[in-house]
């Protein structure tokens, strides 16, 4: 019997892009340990200026201020007093989410990291492996990663995933395996230091397809990457983070007039594509965090 002739090739299946949640939680990054005075005059370094800073960047639509802290002649710092001071200058203020730093700075001890954790705040950020960091090396053994988020745990702190890496995921992941970690979870992907993963569309895609499906993710960028990748994360569902620590420019060669401007760029561009920042209130709600912090 001839062979019928074929018919007419099925249409491929469409590529369905999930319908992103409404709310984005808007995390400012408002200092950092790197960035300095020299090279912009509106870093915040005082806790007053800290706190004014904050409450302009909630206003422009922020719900979780990510927080590292400074002397009073711009140095790094981890020390437990130097957090408190800014915390209660910003609770004094704003009804933000307050998430510490545990990376610090380059070079500095774990304990020393661990300092703002006698502050208990509602969240802190758990650095998931070593990167090259620029010309230094950003070391976070897995033993002491272990110890840190023991220390996170203790403090009743939820953690930030930070994931400088495709490999990092797979470690917070043995960490939930271990129970090292529960949920909620919430990953941080941070795109673009020298050293560690690029700021590239294929890698967010990526990325997201490896955490758990109730989990929560957002992306951080450095430089001129951090406009394109946050917008990216917030088109597919993601949250997003800005601020000076990382971009220190609102476009190319004009500063930010601190995080604030950065901030409500990216609350304009939420609302642009049918999502809303949200509140404090409803980013603890999503965040798994329980009540106000004290």
């Amino acid at each position: 019997m001839p062979a019928l002739p074929a018919g007419p090739a099925p249409d491929p299946e469409p590529i369905v892009t999930p319908t992103p949640p409404p709310d984005i939680i808007l995390t400012a990054a408002i200092v950092g340990a790197e960035v300095t005075r020299a090279q912009t005059p509106y870093l915040p370094i005082t806790p007053q200026e800290i706190a004014d800073e904050a409450a302009r960047c909630r206003e422009a639509g922020a719900a979780v201020i990510h927080l590292h802290v400074r002397n009073d002649d711009g140095s790094s710092t981890q020390s437990a007093e130097r957090f408190a001071a800014a915390i209660e200058a910003i609770r004094a203020k704003t009804d933000c989410i307050i998430q510490t730093t545990t990376g610090g700075a380059v070079g500095m001890s774990m304990e020393e990291r661990a300092g703002p954790l006698a502050c208990r705040p509602e969240m802190a950020t758990l650095n998931c492996g070593t990167i090259n960091f620029g010309d230094d090396v950003f070391i976070n053994t897995r033993r002491e990663i272990r110890d840190m988020a023991a220390r996170i745990r203790k403090a009743g702190s939820i953690p930030e995933l930070e994931c400088y890496e495709v490999g990092h995921i797979e470690e917070a992941l043995l960490l939930v395996k271990e129970g090292t970690l529960t949920g909620p979870l919430h990953f941080q992907f941070v795109l673009g230091v020298p050293g560690a993963i690029g700021a590239r569309e294929e890698h967010v895609r990526f990325m997201r397809t490896l955490i758990p499906e109730e989990a929560s993710w957002a992306v951080a960028a450095v430089g001129r990457h951090q406009q394109p990748m946050t917008e990216l994360a917030m088109r597919l569902g993601g949250h997003a983070r800005v601020g000076l620590e990382d971009n220190i420019y609102l476009s190319k060669g004009v500063l930010s007039e601190g995080s604030a401007p950065l901030v409500l760029r990216a609350a304009q561009y939420a609302r642009s594509i049918g999502r809303t920042p949200a509140e404090p209130k409803m980013a603890r709600k999503l965040l798994g965090i329980a009540g106000n912090a004290t």
